[in-house]
């Protein structure tokens, strides 16, 4: 099993440039201790690339590897390295950065980083050449390295996974959360003979995809204070006498764009997590994207794709509307059944039954096509939430992020005066302090929209004001005809 992660990093540094990386490789391990990623910009500072991985006094996060056996190197080894910086050059697809371990007991082993051009996928491998009179049988881990702390891509009032996550066949996808590593309390496939593992945070991730069926063993553990290592152990091929083997597992470290994770290895995309809503998020998603396909920016993308679910569930709507519709015409009604009979409840029961009856409405007809909705719309809210493709996409004017909050607050007081004006075409509760609750949700909303990203924002502005157009046509042709058969 590899040795204690040590935050603190000595020895020679190389820089690598790619068109989608700028690493820095330390000779201590070969380890990669920083990674930028220049085609996303930084949460807080748009003018600085986005940094995944880091090695500071208030963030660690690392992607490590080594071999287990005697005198081979770990990831605290003091490799051979030149330093300086490394720059892909143009016309160049590869670029290759090898480092040399101390040769000991006959044992001559180099560490190769491989960059692709467009690539956001790392390839990390051996060389194990055995100079010895024995044959060589070991053991290669590849491990993530970090801190326990949500990373600021997640500082939000909305809560997002952080932390490890393992997929098998056996065990499908399985979130680990930091807190029960800390209490030694994870549960998780430790054996198989498929799967990867990953470091999950929102927007972003960095996972070890190991190839083919050999054996793995997946280990995630505490290594100091707020400190975890999170990976995945491999046999070697025996090496003879004489004899070279090789080894290696890719790491892929981006953004968790959702068309390309699919491809690179089966249940990758699940790092996307919709939770148990997962089978209706994926296909909404996927038109999402389709749509953003034929209009090229995602806020209108968002408004038609609100509008076609709307569309969608167009019928189940109009029933609902239509009872509250009904609801508003016999409120009257029913106010003065309730002051008639205010001192015999099981009476004014009866009366309000009969009148349900007698005018055809359905109490719960408002109710239940809005709760067939609820999981639909749901999932559409937190497919909005992690789309890295909506972080610092821009809509139109001084909306320039979907995936932050309004900067001047317009959509969510449009938001919220939407609201207002559908509670004002709703029946008006027979209870006064239901009715009290019904009128300050509106504030309590806008008030908590006010930190939502825009994106969600404006998702929900735009189906209020769907439902208010529609709640009104129909609310008067009900009231109309209401009024031509008295």
């Amino acid at each position: 099993m590899p040795a204690h992660a040590d935050a603190a990093r000595t020895g020679a540094k190389a820089l690598v440039k790619t068109d989608v990386f700028l690493a820095e490789v330390t000779s201590q391990g070969g380890d990669i201790v920083r990674l930028e990623l220049p085609q996303h910009k930084a949460t807080e500072d748009i003018s600085k690339p986005f940094v995944l991985m880091e090695t500071e006094r208030e963030r660690i996060y690392q992607a490590q590897s080594g071999l287990i056996g005697e005198g081979l190197p770990t990831h605290k080894t003091m490799f051979k390295m030149e330093p300086g910086t490394y720059e892909m050059k143009p016309g160049s697809d590869r670029l290759e950065l090898r480092l040399e371990a101390p040769e000991v007991n006959g044992l001559k082993v180099t560490k190769i980083l491989v960059f692709n051009r467009g690539s956001y996928q790392i390839d990390v491998a051996y060389e194990i050449s055995n100079r010895g009179q024995n044959p060589l049988t070991s053991h290669a881990y590849f491990q993530l390295t970090r801190d326990g702390k949500v990373p600021e891509a997640t500082m939000t009032n909305i809560a997002t996974f952080t932390g490890p996550a393992i997929y098998t066949d056996e065990g499908k996808f399985q979130k680990v959360e930091f807190v029960d590593v800390d209490k030694s309390k994870a549960k998780y496939v430790q054996k198989a003979n498929n799967g990867w593992l990953a470091m999950v945070q929102h927007y972003f991730v960095a996972g070890w995809i190991p190839q083919g069926k050999d054996e793995r063993e997946f280990f995630i553990r505490k290594v100091g204070d707020n400190l975890f290592s999170a990976g995945i152990i491999l046999p070697v091929a025996a090496v003879a006498p004489g004899q070279t083997a090789r080894i290696g597992v890719p790491l892929y470290a981006g953004p968790q764009e959702q068309a390309k994770l699919e491809k690179i290895a089966p249940g990758f995309d699940l790092v996307v997590d919709y939770g148990w809503l997962t089978v209706i998020a994926s296909p909404i998603y996927w038109l999402l994207e389709l749509i953003h396909r034929l209009v090229g920016n995602w806020g209108w993308s968002i408004i038609l794709l609100t509008v076609l679910i709307k569309a969608i569930f167009y019928p189940l709507s109009a029933a609902s509307y239509r009872s509250m519709a009904k609801m508003k015409v016999v409120t009257p009604k029913l106010m003065k059944i309730k002051e008639q009979f205010a001192a015999d409840r099981n009476r004014m029961n009866q009366e309000m039954m009969e009148l349900y009856r007698k005018e055809k409405i359905n109490p719960l007809g408002g109710c239940l096509p809005i709760l067939v909705q609820i999981p639909v719309f749901i999932a559409l809210y937190w497919v909005l939430l992690g789309s890295v493709e909506m972080r610092h996409a821009p809509w139109i004017l001084w909306i320039n992020d979907l995936s932050s909050k309004d900067p001047y607050y317009v959509l969510p007081i449009i938001m919220g005066v939407s609201m207002v004006v559908q509670t004002k075409l709703n029946p008006t509760p027979p209870d006064p302090i239901q009715a009290k609750v019904m009128m300050a949700m509106p504030v309590v909303f806008t008030f908590m929209f006010l930190w939502f990203p825009s994106g969600l924002v404006l998702y929900w502005t735009i189906n209020n004001i769907l439902s208010i157009a529609q709640q009104w046509q129909i609310t008067r042709q009900i009231e109309g005809g209401k009024k031509a058969s008295s």
